[in-house]
């Protein structure tokens, strides 16, 4: 299928759109997998986001936003979809808890109804202990076991990008073929995006609100994703072991499309971020021009 892209297989952009493909993938392997956790998690998710949650605010950051959770969990089913086809071992219950985590995997940014400073960049540094605090209460709450809790936990911290993984004491190799899993489509998801480079410049100001020092400007940023590029393909290969090569494998059996959509959107991003640094640094606003991401900056005074 030439031409073919994520976004133009799925409506990427539209939550239940992604959710109806995770319901196709997911029934491709196993035929009587009942999504009734997924479903219910997931309608909570898309009212968390929105600001009809009890208790919490509606989602004030714009690159860890809906459409980040649910990229997530549309790239992770196609690897546990991909990974079944070459034969790995995932039993129905240990999927179900690795679609409801990468739902929630970034619910840490969103604020309760009573925290009126700033916005949820501020958790930037501790996103990922907000996450697991929240799933612990949403799980009691629910009626989830204590070892659902624990195994979503341990599931979870492998998105931080400071985890090592090895250190982590999983339940099974099961939880633990699903945490890689989890760590690496967070960062497909999110690379691969058709607007990734325009989020970067609001992923910037989510960094500085949440006192990352390591960015000095948008354009500072921009320059230092290049080098950030490198570092994830060394990710993928080592601490994530190479679990992003079942991607192809998915689409191959879902498309008939023998080729890994993600690298190749990865990668056509990154091409692009090169060309408009050297040839445009001063006016890059210019070139990054999808989904009037630019267009915000400017009616935010930024």
């Amino acid at each position: 299928m030439r031409g073919a892209q994520i976004s133009k297989l799925v409506s990427t952009e539209n939550s239940q759109a992604v959710l109806d493909e995770v319901k196709t993938i997911v029934f491709m392997v196993f035929p009587k997998f009942d999504l009734g956790p997924v479903n219910r998690v997931f309608r909570d998710v898309v009212k968390l986001f929105r600001g009809e949650y009890p208790g919490y605010q509606k989602c004030n950051t714009v690159y860890h936003d809906l459409k980040h959770a649910t990229d997530t969990m549309l790239a992770m089913i196609k690897l546990i979809h991909g990974a079944i086809l070459r034969g790995e071992t995932l039993c129905p219950k240990n999927v179900t808890l690795g679609l409801i985590t990468s739902l929630l995997h970034d619910i840490g940014y969103i604020q309760t109804l009573d925290d009126e400073s700033g916005t949820g960049a501020k958790y930037t540094l501790v996103h990922t202990r907000r996450s697991i605090k929240f799933i612990d209460k949403y799980f009691a709450e629910k009626n989830f076991s204590r070892e659902d809790f624990k195994n979503c936990r341990d599931i979870l911290y492998c998105t931080n990008l400071n985890t090592r993984i090895n250190e982590i004491r999983f339940k099974s190799g099961e939880i633990e073929l699903l945490g890689k899993m989890l760590g690496t489509a967070d960062l497909l998801g999110q690379m691969a995006d058709r607007t990734y480079l325009e989020k970067l410049l609001f992923l910037f100001y989510e960094f500085r609100e949440g006192n990352v020092a390591d960015y000095t400007s948008e354009l500072d940023l921009l320059k230092k994703t290049l080098g950030f590029y490198d570092m994830v393909k060394k990710r993928l290969a080592g601490e994530l072991g190479s679990v992003n090569k079942y991607m192809i494998y998915h689409f191959k059996k879902r498309w008939n499309i023998n080729r890994d959509l993600y690298k190749e959107a990865i990668e056509k991003n990154r091409n692009y971020l090169k060309y408009v640094l050297a040839n445009h640094e001063r006016e890059y606003r210019d070139y990054f021009r999808r989904g009037n991401y630019v267009k915000k900056l400017y009616e935010k005074g930024l």
